[in-house]
């Protein structure tokens, strides 16, 4: 039972992740740290970019969670849960976003259809340099209907 209620809390803290995400990147990356984020939606100049301060912030919660919630029983630790969580969302994130679909550090390509359809979507979020009206946000949360008509028609065969 104890890998249930463990697994919950991984779980939690990867769907937490997307939705703290999708919150903090609308109301705060494009409001109060644009200037920070403004990095990310300009032609890079080098591997790096100020806007990857902010995975560093969530890479020291998940650690700070790892570390705090590693005991003498982890499974039953929430906080180790939630850090493992958010890790696994980080490198997900690492590997859609930065690699696939940013194209950063080593890049690859993918057949995958719900691949294709994430990086679409998260181009549409850069198509412009605006501040507002960027949508979408998230990197899992938006509407996949509006992005798979378009992924579909791109790999229909030539006639």
């Amino acid at each position: 039972m104890q890998i249930f209620v463990f697994s919950f809390w991984v779980l939690a803290g990867m769907v937490g992740m997307e939705i703290s995400s999708y919150i903090l990147h609308r109301f705060v990356f494009h409001g109060l740290l644009w200037k920070i984020h403004k990095t990310h939606h300009e032609k890079s100049h080098g591997r790096f970019e100020l806007n990857d301060l902010f995975s560093l912030g969530f890479g020291g919660l998940a650690m700070w969670l790892i570390i705090s919630g590693s005991g003498p029983e982890p499974l039953n630790s929430p906080s180790l849960g939630l850090g493992i969580g958010i890790s696994v969302y980080g490198i997900l994130y690492f590997i859609i976003h930065d690699l696939y679909t940013h194209r950063r550090f080593l890049p690859f390509r993918s057949e995958s259809r719900i691949m294709q359809i994430i990086r679409r979507a998260h181009q549409r979020h850069h198509q412009s340099i605006d501040k507002v009206g960027n949508e979408p946000y998230g990197l899992f949360l938006f509407d996949y209907e509006l992005f798979r008509k378009k992924a579909h028609r791109r790999q229909m065969p030539d006639a």
